[in-house]
């Protein structure tokens, strides 16, 4: 089978597992994604192949995933620049802008950080496909800050690894609805598809979905808000809205999972402000920031202005 080693793998689960999901877990691909490499036979269970991403896999067994031949992209490049943080021939740090799509998709397909990045970078990994190249870990629509990008393959893998085995550390600050009473605490349940809408996420009930971590402090309190820290010990899509509706506090500016808007926003004020990962060739552990966009900035002055108090220094988080 040509293609790269993407990861080997035995599953230590006590139970019986979704391939798809496993492979999903061990690689931080999407589900579908990681549906279709099963499909087109990039996966093997004890060197056996495997075509059914609903296969049931017993524990401590060999699952392995290679990737396709890289392939031709065929997309455009974006005048649209996004701010680079760090840059080397491995990797490059991006500071993704609130409202940008990371990658094309039905109904987004030119204006997205991939198209952006095939104009400023001079090489990107492949192993995530075509209309994903580079693109290790992702970040909602309307979520601003980090992303790391993988330039080769080498170090795509590299981060995957990084991320799967929680070694590389994200963390968001967010303002909410609500007055938090505790300092903090750690969320931790399992999230899967809202029976009433699809394209959102909910926590089960059942205990079915992914099992979702995340740890959170307050920084400062408004008389109706609460600025808070994020940290995340896994990455589920919209993990960090659907936790902070779970504790009765949304973020802000984000109607899907309850959010008010009384500032007028285009989006939720949820933004990626500090990654660290070990870089993929030297193996030094390296940390990136990120400052809060305009729109978060303005926000947090209107509320400093009007109710007092020392004003928190983001940049420091």
């Amino acid at each position: 089978m040509s293609g790269e080693l993407v990861f080997s793998s035995r599953y230590c689960g006590k139970s019986q597992k979704r391939l798809d999901e496993y492979v999903s877990d061990i690689t931080s691909f999407t589900r579908s994604h990681a549906r279709n490499l099963i499909l087109d036979g990039r996966v093997t269970v004890d060197d056996k192949e495997i075509v059914k991403a609903g296969y049931m896999i017993k524990p401590n067994v060999l699952v392995t995933v290679i990737s396709p031949p890289p392939k031709k992209l065929d997309l455009n490049p974006s005048r649209r620049e996004v701010p680079i943080i760090y840059q080397d021939d491995d990797i490059a740090v991006v500071d993704k802008p609130q409202g940008m799509v990371v990658h094309p998709a039905p109904g987004s397909y030119g204006d997205t950080l991939v198209n952006s990045l095939l104009a400023q970078l001079d090489s990107l990994s492949g192993i995530n496909g075509i209309v994903r190249p580079g693109i290790v870990h992702r970040l909602d629509k309307d979520t601003s800050g980090l992303l790391v990008i993988a330039k080769n393959d080498e170090a795509h893998l590299s981060l995957q690894k990084q991320i799967a085995a929680k070694t590389a550390r994200r963390t968001y600050v967010a303002l909410l609805d609500g007055v938090i009473k505790g300092d903090g605490g750690r969320i931790e349940n399992h999230l899967d598809r809202s029976a009433k809408d699809r394209k959102l996420y909910s926590v089960s009930r059942s205990g079915s979905g992914r099992l979702a971590i995340t740890d959170y402090c307050v920084l400062k309190r408004y008389p109706q808000y609460t600025l808070a820290r994020f940290d995340l010990q896994t990455g589920r899509t919209h993990q960090i809205r659907v936790h902070a509706k779970y504790i009765g506090h949304p973020v802000v500016g984000d109607p899907a999972y309850g959010g008010s808007n009384a500032f007028g926003l285009d989006g939720q004020l949820l933004h990626a402000c500090k990654l660290t990962i070990t870089h993929p060739r030297t193996g030094e552990e390296m940390t990136f920031r990120a400052p809060l966009p305009e729109h978060f900035k303005k926000v947090l002055e209107e509320l400093d202005s009007k109710y007092g108090g020392d004003a928190v220094d983001t940049d420091k988080i």
